[in-house]
This record gives C-alpha cells, structure tokens and sequence, in this order.
C-alpha cells in the first residue's frame, strides 16, 4: 500500500451495544490518504458499525479512531459537522430524496452546505452529473432511473462538494452487471481525479478485489487478514479463504447446529 499519511487512523478500537453484546473488538487499522481500500467480511461481522467510527456517528467504547486530523471522541457538534462536511457517503441503495429530481438531488449537499449563487450551484451539479454520464437525466425523478442510474445519482450527490474522504456502503449490492462496472470504473475514476481517500465497507468481494488497493478482512468484529488484493486472494486464514473462493464449507458451516440426523429420524418416527 502507498506510503502516504493516514487519513483515517483506527487503534484498538472496541465497540458495544451492550456490554454482553460486543461488536468490535481490538480493530487497528490506518488508511493512507490516496488509496481505495476494502472493509471485507460476512454480514454482521461488524463493518458497518465500524464505517459509522470512521464517520463520527458512534464512539469507540475503547481506543481511538483519528479522521482527517482530529480524534473523533469529544469532538463538538459543529466540530464533527464541519469533519462531515469533507466526507463524502454513498449508502447502500442510494438514499435518494423520492420528491426531488436529479438535479435538486445532487445540488441538496451545495445549498445546504455553502453560500454559491444560484448559476454556480447549477454548473457544478452539471459538472457533477456529467462525471457520472447523467447531465442528461437532470430533469428526472427518482422513480424514472433505473437501479444503476440511481446508484450513479447518489454518486454524484456524494462528490458534490469535494470531499477528501469517501465512504462506500455496499455500494454493488443489487446491481446488474453493466451497471456494476459502470459503478467500479467511477469509484476509481473519481478517487483518482479528485485526490481523495475512499473507503469500500462490502461483502461482495470478488467484486471489491477489482478495485481496491488493499483489504482489511473482518470476521466477528476483529480484523483477522489483510493485504493487498493479491494477497488476499491467496490467503490461507481458513475463513478469508472459504469467503473468497465461495466454498460451502469450513469456518463456516453448511449446517446449522443440530442432533445427530438419525436421532431426529427417530424422533419423527
């Protein structure tokens, strides 16, 4: 991974919901600033909680979690807004406003957010759109786009203000595969033009391997591999590898706990 100051510094973080109910457990990992980088792992292994740490939106319940410069714990109201203000978030299913259009979708974060005049806030949600190959469909609703297009909406309403950070949901999931490497190709594209940082928190991980510069694989709220995507493709951790290569068993189990198969014959008899 490229040698560059981490943007996103997480050290021995544990998070709980409840004490006998603990999510995370001594997580450490630094992100350089620069790099498109995986949070991989089955679902409920603790990745999206993990992404709301980075995020601001929780408090480690220990050790500690530095974004672009500033410990997230204690951090003020306006602070962590102000934090907020240089992410960027592409949830799961792109949380589009129903009643707005394309155009007042992706213009929300620069009226909300900034003081630019009308004619400025228009060209840059053009300027927007066109990255995304959707200057055409401004003047549509969400209700008129197709799955991919609504993820390529979302997108570009994510990038509207520059953020130096940007933070990736499940963001293949339900995705036919034109659209999928529409969303690929963007991603890179636009983390590489725009200097930024990006984060993927996924479980789809062949297809994450595609454009990642390097993976943190999680199982049980602890990171137990992490790597390069070649690295990880080639890892002999039992899990990462039953994951990768999609086996029916090992860590894993096919089958949920049970008596023995002729006990409950007998019983049925």
């Amino acid at each position: 991974m490229p040698q560059h100051p981490p943007i996103v510094e997480i050290e021995n973080v544990a998070f709980a919901y409840e004490a006998s109910r603990p999510v995370l457990s001594e997580v450490s990992l630094a992100i350089p600033r620069g790099a498109v980088v995986g949070i991989m792992g089955q679902s409920g292994c603790g990745k999206t909680t993990l992404l709301r740490i980075i995020m601001g939106a929780l408090a480690p319940t220990a050790g500690g979690a530095r974004v672009l410069g500033q410990e997230t714990r204690g951090l003020s109201r306006d602070a962590l807004y102000a934090m907020r203000r240089r992410m960027g978030m592409l949830f799961q299913f792109g949380a589009l406003f129903t009643d707005m259009t394309v155009f007042q979708n992706v213009a929300f974060p620069l009226r909300e957010h900034t003081e630019l005049s009308t004619e400025t806030i228009h060209d840059l949600v053009m300027l927007k759109l066109n990255a995304v190959g959707l200057r055409g469909a401004s003047r549509l609703r969400p209700t008129e786009l197709s799955g991919g297009m609504a993820r390529r909406v979302a997108l570009a309403r994510s990038i509207a203000l520059d953020p130096q950070l940007m933070l990736y949901d499940e963001p293949f999931t339900g995705l036919d595969p034109i659209s999928f490497g529409v969303i690929v190709r963007l991603i890179r594209e636009l983390n590489d033009s725009m200097g930024a940082t990006s984060i993927i928190v996924t479980h789809d991980v062949q297809e994450a391997l595609e454009v990642v510069d390097y993976v943190y694989f999680m199982a049980a709220g602890r990171v137990i591999a992490r790597g390069t995507p070649d690295e990880i493709r080639a890892s002999r951790e039992p899990f990462v590898n039953q994951f990768v290569n999609g086996r029916r068993d090992g860590p894993v189990p096919f089958h949920y706990p049970a008596p023995a198969y002729d006990a409950d014959l007998e019983l049925a008899a």
